[in-house]
C-alpha cells in the first residue's frame, strides 16, 4: 500500500472515529442541558411544551418551591452524612485490606485474594442479606448505610495493584532505617500512591450519593431517608409532597418543573466536586491498573 493510500485511509479512520465521538458528546450533553434549561425556563412555557434546548423565559419559582420544602433539606443531610462518614469509613478499611494483600511476605496472602475475587461473582443473595441485616440490628439506622458496603472487592484489588506497584527497595530501605508496617503505610506507601485514593474516593463517594435501593430495603423511618430516595417519589411515583406548602395554582403550574430541579438538586453538588479530583483520574487508574 502507497504512502498516499495510507494516509488517505489513516484521515478517513480519523473522520469516523472523531464523528461518532462528536455525536456520542452531544448525546450525552444534551439531557444535561435540557434539565436545567427546563429547571429554570417560565413554568407555564414548560407546560405548554416549549421548551425544547435552551430556556424560555426565566424564572426561579421551581427552586424556591423544592428548597422551601423541609424534607428535601432532611434528605440533604442524611446524604451528605451518609457520604462523609460512609466514604470515610470505605477508605480506611480498604487500605487496610489492600496493603498486606499486597505485601509478598504476608503468609495468607494468595488464600485471601482468591476469596476477594470470589465475592465479586458469588453473594449470600437478598433475602439472606436482609435476614442477616435485621439479625444483627442494623436494620433501620444510619449504620446500614455504611457497614454492609464498607469494602467493594473490585476497589480493593485496585488499591491493591497501586500498593504493589511501590518499589520493593523503598520498602526495604524503610525497614532498615527502622520503620515498621504502620509507619512504612501511613508515611510512605499512602503518600505514593494519591491519585488511586483519590479516584477511589470519588468511586465511593459517588456511590454513596446515588446509594437509593440500601434504604428503600433496610430504612423505614422517612427521616433517615436519603436524598435520592426522595427523587425517586417525586421522579417515578409522581409524588407532590414538596409542594404541600405551596397554593392549588402554584401546584398546577409548577408540577412539571419541580421534578427537573429536583434533579438538578440532588445532582449539582456531586457534579461540582468531580473537578477537583479530576487530575487524579487518569493517573489513578493508570496506576491502579490490573498488570498481567
Amino acid at each position: 500500500m502507497s504512502i498516499k493510500s495510507r494516509s488517505s485511509t489513516d484521515v478517513f479512520f480519523y473522520f469516523i472515529v472523531y464523528t461518532l465521538v462528536i455525536i456520542a458528546f452531544f448525546i450525552t450533553l444534551y439531557p444535561f442541558v435540557y434539565i436545567m434549561s427546563v429547571s429554570i425556563s417560565d413554568p407555564i412555557a414548560v407546560n405548554r411544551g416549549e421548551v425544547f434546548l435552551w430556556p424560555v423565559g426565566f424564572s426561579l419559582k421551581g427552586y424556591k418551591q423544592v428548597l422551601k420544602s423541609g424534607d428535601i433539606w432532611v434528605s440533604y443531610g442524611n446524604t451528605i452524612y451518609y457520604t462523609i462518614v460512609g466514604t470515610i469509613f470505605n477508605m480506611i478499611a480498604t487500605v487496610l485490606a489492600a496493603y498486606p494483600l499486597s505485601r509478598k511476605t504476608f503468609c495468607a496472602r494468595r488464600f485471601l485474594n482468591f476469596f476477594i475475587v470470589f465475592v465479586m461473582y458469588f453473594s449470600g443473595g437478598l433475602i439472606p442479606t436482609y435476614l442477616l441485616i435485621n439479625n444483627i440490628g442494623l436494620y433501620n439506622s444510619r449504620w446500614v448505610m455504611i457497614i454492609p458496603g464498607l469494602v467493594s472487592s473490585y476497589n480493593v484489588m485496585i488499591c491493591r495493584s497501586a500498593f504493589s506497584s511501590i518499589p520493593d527497595e523503598v520498602m526495604e530501605s524503610a525497614q532498615i532505617d527502622g520503620a515498621n508496617d504502620l509507619h512504612i503505610l501511613f508515611r510512605i506507601a499512602i503518600w505514593l500512591i494519591k491519585p488511586t485514593l483519590a479516584v477511589l474516593t470519588l468511586y465511593y463517594a459517588v456511590g454513596h450519593w446515588n446509594n437509593f435501593f440500601t434504604a428503600m430495603l433496610y430504612l423505614s423511618d422517612s427521616s433517615l431517608y436519603p436524598l435520592q430516595v426522595l427523587l425517586r417519589r417525586v421522579l417515578i411515583q409522581a409524588s407532590n409532597e414538596l409542594l404541600i406548602d405551596s397554593t392549588l395554582e402554584e401546584r398546577s403550574i409548577a408540577g412539571i418543573q419541580i421534578r427537573y430541579v429536583t434533579i438538578v438538586v440532588a445532582t449539582l453538588p456531586i457534579l461540582a466536586v468531580y473537578p477537583f479530583l479530576q487530575k487524579y483520574f487518569v493517573k489513578g487508574i493508570m496506576l491502579g491498573a490490573v498488570k498481567g
